[in-house]
């Protein structure tokens, strides 16, 4: 059993060690409680410490996928599973936060304890799925599996008068909005018999076919994202959602989309991105624009961060469809910076202060580095972060990916840097109007932090800074994957086919450039290359095990 298959499994296994347990036992409840919470967190806490070992035995001069498990018996499609240097920090990241958002709510959390943390570690569990699957079947099912956790969670432990309605269109908005991502998916396996990423990144779609499955897939991403004006449902949503669903929303579940999109829509549907490119980029300034001034009027503290929250995405969609290197790298340093810091702002508005003075509305908090200077200077750290001042990991995501959408439109990337200005005003507007002035007189004195708030905070600062400053610790990973994504080259190690063909194995290293052989089936040209889709059909089953044998050179995809 590799690493993959223990990070999905351990999650499973702490929900599992839940259910026995009685929570309704009024004379050990106590007890109960405390021991439901160790075990979520222990579980959480383990399935981090396997990702670093993911991330430590991952080897970034490999293009391919890794830790690769192909379960093929499954009749409608192939439960096929693997990470690559794209996955593999979307992965890290979704482990990280687990246990924060668990450590979250370790206080304020009593009724129905016991479902909360299970929803918590099988959310784990399917974002991860989600991240790790190699077809498309699987990704659109792991991909969907997550809202009724979510509508479970802001519907039962979520606060606010209108939760069910906040829950109800994160629910509709979602599903609906994937349905078209669906039909993609049953053209693909309708048209082409296969839904599985290698065999996809094999084919060459027709521009037009692109176009339609494009705009499906698009969709889907764009709402999750989101963008405008598909956002209405984000604020609303975190508005009423417990902390814990506000920090994995914020954290892991927009990045969801963002992986799609780099998986998806640039792997095998490159000629339609590269065609509604300008689209998309005209979106995201309108959509960091319209989120930015929104921010800006908001008196709801939790508001004011989801909002910020669409602004920073959609800097990251520019970078992704700067359909370049250094655009495409920023957006997922910026993907992971979000991921890092809107938490952090979370635990300080909706946490920290909502659950000393019960109110989020900014007019009635004020002075508060008067009684809560530690967190005062937290709050500081964090809101320069968000609005990507140098040192930090936001500053380098943001600046990449302007610099990347900047070779192809200058125009764009102005605009795009107009949120960075923005951000500031909204970001010092926040931190100077609850931090400073007189203590508001609708409050009582405040504790400050306790440990377990420091030590969440604490946890989410450091990588934020360090990888601020050191950035290549992801970037030295980056760099293969994402090159791979533009300028593909897939080695394919037929060796198992050939054999169970009955085939001698002579030289059969070929460098097959599909300049040369635009169609799959013209390789057989080459003598000692058998036609590949002969071989692929071998016992009717495509071969993922190794690869080195033959080697197709994809053109430049841009």
């Amino acid at each position: 059993m590799n690493i993959l298959i223990c990070l999905i499994i351990v999650p499973i296994i702490g929900s599992l060690l839940l259910i026995p347990i009685n929570e309704k036992d009024l004379i050990n409840k106590e007890f109960a409680n405390r021991k439901m919470k160790r075990i979520a967190l222990t579980a959480s806490v383990i399935n981090f410490i396997l990702s670093l070992c993911l991330w430590w035995s991952f080897d970034p001069s490999c293009t391919n996928f890794q830790f690769v498990n192909d379960l093929n018996q499954i009749s409608f499609c192939d439960f096929y599973l693997g990470v690559d240097g794209i996955s593999l920090y979307f992965v890290l990241l979704t482990a990280f936060l687990t246990p924060i958002a668990i450590l979250s709510n370790y206080k304020n959390i009593d009724k129905h304890l016991k479902y909360f943390l299970i929803s918590l570690l099988l959310l784990e569990t399917l974002q991860i799925l989600t991240f790790v699957s190699l077809d498309l079947f699987l990704f659109y099912i792991f991909f969907e599996s997550v809202l009724p956790i979510l509508f479970f969670l802001i519907i039962v432990y979520g606060s606010g008068e209108n939760k069910t309605r906040s829950a109800l269109l994160l629910f509709l908005y979602t599903l609906l909005g994937s349905l078209p991502m669906l039909l993609s998916i049953l053209s693909i396996q309708s048209i082409l018999g296969s839904t599985d990423f290698l065999f996809l990144s094999l084919l060459d779609i027709n521009l037009e076919s692109q176009k339609l499955l494009w705009l499906g897939f698009f969709i889907a991403f764009a709402i999750k994202t989101p963008l405008w004006p598909v956002s209405r449902w984000l604020p609303l949503a975190h508005a009423d959602s417990p902390l814990a669903g506000s920090i994995i929303l914020a954290g892991t579940i927009l990045k969801l989309a963002s992986y799609g999109l780099l998986r998806i829509l640039l792997t095998f549907l490159p000629d339609a991105t590269n065609y509604f490119s300008p689209l998309v980029q005209t979106i995201s300034i309108i959509t960091i624009i319209y989120a930015s001034l929104s921010t800006i009027i908001q008196q709801d503290t939790k508001t004011l961060i989801a909002y910020s929250s669409i602004c920073h995405m959609s800097v990251v969609i520019l970078g992704i469809f700067s359909n370049n290197i250094i655009g495409i790298e920023g957006a997922i340093l910026l993907s992971i910076a979000h991921g890092l810091v809107s938490p952090a702002l979370f635990i300080c508005v909706g946490g920290i202060i909502y659950d000393r003075t019960g109110i989020r509305l900014i007019r009635y908090i004020k002075g508060l580095v008067l009684y809560m200077p530690v967190f005062t200077i937290m709050f500081f750290i964090f809101s320069l972060a968000n609005m990507a001042t140098p040192l930090t990991l936001n500053f380098i995501g943001e600046q990449m990916s302007l610099i990347g959408i900047w070779s192809i439109n200058p125009i764009i990337a102005i605009f795009g840097a107009s949120g960075i200005i923005l951000s500031a005003c909204y970001s010092i507007y926040l931190y100077n109007r609850i931090s400073y002035t007189s203590f508001s007189p609708h409050l009582e004195p405040l504790k400050d932090i306790t440990r377990i708030e420091y030590m969440t905070l604490i946890s989410l600062l450091i990588p934020t800074i360090i990888l601020g400053i050191y950035p290549n610790i992801i970037l030295e990973t980056l760099h293969l994957s994402v090159h791979h994504l533009l300028h593909t080259t897939l080695d394919i190690d037929l060796t198992n086919m050939i054999n169970a063909s009955g085939l001698e194995i002579t030289d059969w290293t070929k460098n097959v450039n599909l300049d040369e052989a635009p169609n799959l089936h013209q390789i057989n040209k080459y003598p000692s290359v058998p036609n590949y889709a002969d071989l692929i059909n071998i016992d009717g089953n495509t071969n993922h095990k190794s690869y080195n044998l033959i080697q197709i050179t994809y053109p430049d995809k841009k």
